[in-house]
């Protein structure tokens, strides 16, 4: 059962943020196995749990989860009404941006191993898909580096509310996957808003665990397991008693298009009514930012119905 915890006191308050509010939601690594499993096409509860290798238990609790928040919705099989199947929503298709930054990721740096043979088609064009990020105001290709940040309407502070979660570790799988490796942070809350801090600038112990509200201990594992990852390196500032500045490498400087989306897709279902905490500026128009995904080859914008998971054996 989940349980929700906040602090009552203002000096334990953090960031308005639309990516803590969603990572609430899929910050778990079964959860995104679940949602990679149903982008490839598995709907039934066994097909879903051979490709995660969940647990029977977990993968109840996780499904059950996913259709509260309105990401799933679990319906009759029209030509065998005794079982049923598990589809994405429209808020569920909504994630499809984040998917595929994800798989972008996966495929630069993550485990070549775990993908195997496998690859994503763009069916409109019949390439290899290699998504790139454009701006919605001008169509143009754009990176973070041509990306001004700034506070939105809806900056403040809030207490930072998570959930109790059963232990994640009861999977085990041999399949290929197009995320395994990407999602071992997304799915660890506490990584991707220690990535996030990092990423606007803080870079001490005390600021990260103001920024994300976690306990000393967590959050110096997560630094750690952060650091064994080649997401972030530390660099001493300070000897004697040794204290480390944080800072991206390019690995994971490149994760952070992955936060990106992941932002947007908060703000969209768990915006305030006073608007976004962060506003996009895309440098080369001057617009206002909305990330969208095309394909390298042909231009065109990425839209779920076009992509098809190929095998290159």
């Amino acid at each position: 059962m989940t349980e929700m915890m906040a602090s009552k006191s203002t000096e334990n308050l953090v960031r308005t943020c639309s990516i803590w509010r969603a990572l609430e939601d899929i910050g778990d690594t079964p959860v995104l196995l679940i949602l990679e499993s149903i982008w490839m096409g598995m709907s039934r509860f066994g097909e879903v749990q051979g490709r995660t290798g969940l647990l029977k238990a977990l993968l109840s609790d996780r499904l059950k989860r996913l259709i509260e928040k309105k990401i799933l919705i679990k319906r009759p099989i029209a030509h065998a009404p005794k079982s049923h199947e598990y589809a994405l929503t429209a808020k569920g298709v909504d994630l499809f941006s984040v998917v595929l930054m994800l798989y972008r990721w996966e495929r630069d740096w993550g485990f070549a191993q775990a993908r195997r043979d496998l690859l994503v088609q763009h069916t409109p064009c019949g390439a290899v898909l290699e998504p790139v990020t454009a701006c919605g105001s001008c169509g143009g290709v754009f990176t973070l580096d041509d990306v001004n940040w700034k506070p939105g309407p809806g900056i403040g502070w809030m207490a930072p509310y998570y959930s109790r979660r059963r232990n994640q570790q009861g999977f085990e799988t041999d399949q290929p996957s197009l995320l395994r490796g990407s999602v071992e942070i997304l799915g660890d809350r506490w990584s991707a808003l220690v990535m996030r801090a990092i990423f606007t600038g803080i870079r001490r112990f005390d600021g990260i665990q103001k920024d994300t509200g976690a306990v000393p201990n967590t959050l110096s594992s997560r630094l750690k397991s952060l650091t064994e990852l080649g997401v972030i390196k530390a660099e001493p500032y300070q000897h004697s008693p040794t204290r480390f500045d944080y800072y991206l490498t390019r690995k994971g400087y490149d994760y952070y298009y992955i936060v990106m989306m992941l932002m947007l897709w908060g703000d969209k279902y768990y915006g305030t009514p006073e608007g976004p905490p962060v506003v996009l500026t895309h440098k080369n128009c001057g617009k206002s930012l909305k990330p969208l995904v095309s394909c390298q080859k042909c231009g065109e914008i990425v839209l779920p119905q076009d992509v098809s998971i190929i095998s290159n054996s």
